[in-house]
C-alpha cells in the first residue's frame, strides 16, 4: 500500500479544512515545495495535490505550484481542483502530474469526460469519488446526489479507468478513522481497480487496517499536520507496507 500525503492549496499556501468548508481553514505552511520536499526527504514517493482555489473557481489556478513541485522533486503527482475543460488537463499534465484528478465533473460532464478518456491515456486520470451515505457528493461536498458509489465506479471502470480514490466526506479532517465498511464493500465488488482511501485517518493502525483490507493506497492529510502521525512512523509504516 502506497502513503499519499496531500496538500492542499489556496492562495499558494499549504492548508487544511474540515470537511470542504472553506471556512473552516488552517495554514500550515507558506511554501506547499519545501513541504513536498519534506516528503519526499523521508522517503515517500506519492503527493496527492489539491487546488481549492481552481476547485472553487471552475478553472486550474495554482497550476504554478505543481510546476515548482514537479522541478524540485521527483515525486508521482495527482492534481486536483477545477479542471473543466480539455485546456485544463493539458495544463495540469504538461505542468508535471502523472494524474488528472477528476471528481464532479465526472457526474456533471459524463459526456465531456468520457471523450478525455478516449483522447488521453485512461491511466493519467485518477478518479475522485466523494460520497456521504454512499451516495456521490458534488460542488465541494455541497450537493448529493441519488448516484451510489458502486455504479459510479462501474460506468468508468468498463471505459478503462482504473485508478479511483474515495472521500467520506463525514470523516474528512475530523480524524475519526476512515470508512473500513465502505472500502471493503467497494474492494471486494472492483478488486481490479487500484483503491485509494481517503478521509479520516488519525494514526499508524489506521494505516495498517487499510493495508490490511486490501487498499492500494491511503491518502493522510490532517493527521500529519496535526502531529497526529509523526514523520518517524511514517517512514517505518511507508517502508513496511512498499
Amino acid at each position: 500500500m502506497t502513503i499519499i500525503p496531500a496538500i492542499d492549496i489556496i492562495d499558494g499556501k499549504c492548508v487544511r479544512l474540515t470537511q470542504g468548508d472553506y471556512m473552516q481553514k488552517t495554514i500550515y505552511h507558506e511554501n506547499p515545495v519545501d513541504v513536498a520536499k519534506s516528503f519526499e526527504d523521508i522517503g515517500l514517493q506519492r503527493l496527492h495535490l489539491v487546488d481549492l482555489d481552481g476547485a472553487k473557481a471552475g478553472k486550474v489556478t495554482n497550476w504554478k505550484v505543481l510546476e515548482n513541485i514537479t522541478a524540485s522533486t521527483n515525486m508521482i503527482i495527482d492534481f486536483g481542483g477545477g479542471i473543466k475543460q480539455k485546456e485544463d488537463v493539458e495544463l495540469v499534465l504538461n505542468s508535471g502530474a502523472k494524474y488528472a484528478t477528476i471528481g464532479s465533473l465526472a457526474v456533471k460532464d459524463e459526456a465531456l469526460f468520457s471523450e478525455w478518456i478516449e483522447n488521453y491515456d485512461p491511466e493519467r486520470f485518477l478518479l475522485g469519488a466523494d460520497v456521504k451515505d454512499e451516495k456521490i457528493t458534488i460542488s465541494g461536498w455541497l450537493e448529493t446526489t441519488d448516484i451510489d458509489i458502486f455504479s459510479f465506479i462501474k460506468k468508468y471502470t468498463a471505459k478503462g479507468i482504473n485508478n479511483v480514490f474515495c472521500t467520506d466526506v463525514s470523516k474528512d479532517g475530523l480524524l475519526q478513522g476512515p470508512s473500513i465498511d465502505l472500502y471493503k464493500k467497494i474492494i471486494a465488488q472492483f478488486p481490479a481497480i487500484n483503491f485509494i482511501a481517503s478521509g479520516g485517518v488519525s494514526n499508524i493502525d489506521d494505516l495498517k487496517t487499510l493495508q490490511s483490507i486490501g487498499c492500494s493506497g491511503a491518502i493522510v492529510g490532517k493527521a500529519i499536520y496535526e502531529g497526529k502521525i509523526n514523520l518517524e512512523e511514517l517512514i517505518s509504516e511507508a517502508k513496511r507496507t512498499s
